[in-house]
């Protein structure tokens, strides 16, 4: 889990453009495979920007599905709400195929959709652009994002126009609010799913046998977890506990359909919307990472 690839059971993921920065996550490793020739394609799982954030840090196209889109089953599960896996291609046809492959209704994920999967490698064969509507999110662009993603985004806006499509400005009044939403949904989705795995139904096991049954989960817990998702969990636990549910989860809940509002309200304005991936290029390996100590309980 993380923006970063530096949280891997394994080892950091390196950029193939620059060895001394992140691949972005958490589908880093999927997107520097692709990225550096290792692949021509790739899968990636997107919970909050973790197919599109490492595609653009590493300068390859990477597509979340519309949720449903692609079966989940055999997924683990991170938060389900919002876990979708998608492509990573070289390019925009490549993308494209890879996405026709791996659509489609699939029985065993109950969220499939059973739509027909349209030709989107078909789509692709036309540089006329008249007639699409492309909106730009005043709140997107704002302090913050660096001068050069910036002016990179309004490249290709300008682009877009000159092939024919119309652009306008539109808003997203509850932009504001993304972060905080996701950082309680996502935690406590994820603290209900990974409680499964306690050694005895799913995943690793690290036995106690002297020590019996609660000392396995938590030789198996503690070893099968990475401290970020431990601390994920643990956020999440927190979220969904007795007395902060409805404080917490629910009012997420409740604000996420507010931003959800918004992408409707805009949709009905425009065809897409066009805005960075991520507000900055890759930073360093480490550059991010910071030691806080913090004594919860008073000393005497």
């Amino acid at each position: 889990m993380g923006s970063s690839t530096e949280n891997s059971a394994f080892f950091t993921t390196h950029n193939p453009w620059d060895l001394s920065r992140v691949p972005g996550g958490s589908s880093g490793g999927s997107a520097a495979a692709v990225s550096s020739g290792m692949a021509l394609g790739a899968l990636g799982t997107d919970t909050g920007g973790s197919i599109r954030q490492p595609a653009a840090l590493c300068g390859v196209v990477g597509v979340k599905a519309s949720y449903g889109r692609v079966s989940r089953y055999g997924l683990v599960a991170f938060a389900s709400s919002l876990d979708q896996i998608g492509p990573l291609g070289r390019d925009v046809r490549d993308a494209a195929l890879l996405l026709g492959v791996i659509a489609g209704h699939d029985v065993r994920d109950s969220t499939s959709m059973p739509l027909p999967v349209p030709d989107y490698a078909g789509g692709l064969n036309s540089t006329d652009l008249h007639g699409l509507r492309i909106g730009v999110p005043r709140e997107y662009f704002i302090g913050g994002v660096q001068p050069e993603v910036s002016a990179a985004v309004h490249a290709a806006i300008e682009v877009m126009r000159g092939l024919g499509a119309q652009v306008q400005d539109i808003s997203l009044p509850h932009t504001d609010y993304g972060l905080p939403v996701y950082y309680i949904i996502a935690p406590a989705e994820a603290s209900a799913n990974l409680a499964r795995y306690d050694g005895v139904r799913y995943g690793l096991r690290v036995d106690a046998p002297a020590d019996g049954m609660w000392e396995t989960y938590r030789r198996t817990r503690g070893q099968g977890f990475g401290a970020e998702v431990k601390r994920r969990i643990m956020l999440g636990t927190y979220a969904l506990s007795a007395g902060y549910y409805d404080a917490y989860y629910l009012k997420a809940q409740q604000v996420r359909t507010l931003i959800k509002n918004d992408f409707d309200a805009a949709f009905k304005e425009v065809d897409v919307i066009a805005c960075p991936t991520a507000p900055t290029t890759a930073f360093r390996i480490g550059e991010k990472r910071t030691i806080r100590c913090r004594c919860i309980f008073p000393m005497s």
